[in-house]
């Protein structure tokens, strides 16, 4: 059966080019009513032209689908609060937010300004959640939602130059960490896509062999099962890129457990740190307490 979005409504934020008009294009393709925001502004955020989110509209409509165009900055609570007004004041629902929107100020951190580190954290981060928190109530009310967030290898992995985005990449991840237990009594989904494609932000940091390849239309696929009534995931990060398609997780190792009712040393520490380290036998990462709880049982310390 083909996955359709009919009768829902879709947010797409900074969807007039690259990765988020792949998503706007896609998701109306299979039916969903669209919201193409987009100021319009530069790679580092500065000005503003809105015919760019116009000219996807009319696109979308030109192929026979419905989106309406909003110009709203995220990186500011009440206008993100307008983009979702938006999709409310049109269409009566929001079913599905994809934050995308995003800017590029790199620099190495010694050389990086204070203005350009807060102004990127305040788009991809609390863009992200300024936008979330106004669809968020209303997704609740309606008992359904799908939210997909941008994460990147920026943060997980790390790329000179980029403190600020890998930082904040890495904070929408925190999020949807905690989003992904609060909201699924109300079926709402949360994840994270961490894109490689070649844009107008991204061109210059690819390698040139690889660019032929980096075409946003093979990310938009896994962005929009996120979307869908099918999607099973919860609080999952799916990296894609160039026709290829996996889930991140973070992991940790068996570690060392040391009598908690006696003194650690920072030499005890220092003598195991290879077994510490040693991944051969990690797992998934749940969180500490999980492991440590289990330790402590097997060594007779709790019941």
């Amino acid at each position: 059966m083909p996955i359709r979005f009919d009768d829902r409504v879709a947010i797409v934020t900074g969807a007039g080019a690259g990765l988020g008009r792949s998503h706007a294009m896609l998701l109306a393709s299979r039916g969903a009513k669209v919201v193409v925001n987009d100021p319009g502004g530069a790679v580092d955020g500065r000005g503003g032209q809105h015919a760019v989110a116009d000219k996807v509209v009319a696109e979308i409509e030109a192929a026979g689908g419905q989106a309406v165009a909003n110009y709203n900055s995220v990186a500011d609570m009440a206008s993100a609060q307008g983009i979702i007004d938006t999709a409310m004041n049109t269409w009566g629902r929001c079913d599905i937010l994809v934050n995308n929107a995003g800017i590029l100020r790199d620099k190495a951190f010694n050389n990086m300004t204070m203005e350009d580190f807060e102004f990127t954290v305040q788009v991809h981060f609390y863009g992200t959640v300024y936008c979330t928190k106004a669809a968020w109530p209303i997704m609740r009310q309606q008992n359904y939602g799908r939210i997909v967030v941008t994460t990147s290898g920026s943060g997980t992995v790390g790329n000179f130059g980029q403190s600020n985005y890998g930082a904040a990449k890495m904070a929408v991840n925190g999020l949807i960490n905690v989003l992904r237990l609060e909201g699924a009594k109300y079926n709402i989904l949360c994840n994270a896509i961490s894109p490689s494609a070649r844009t107008r932000m991204t061109e210059a940091l690819l390698p040139p062999h690889m660019l032929q390849y980096m075409r946003p239309e093979f990310v938009s696929p896994a962005v929009a099962w996120l979307c869908s009534e099918e999607c099973d995931a919860n609080g999952e990060i799916i990296a894609a890129t160039a026709g290829n398609y996996a889930r991140v997780q973070y992991f940790q190792s068996e570690g060392v457990q040391f009598d908690p009712d006696q003194p650690v040393t920072i030499e005890m520490v220092a003598d195991k740190i290879d077994q510490i380290r040693d991944l051969s036998k990690a797992k998934p990462y749940t969180g500490l307490m999980g492991t440590v709880e289990e330790s402590l049982r097997r060594m007779g310390k709790i019941g």
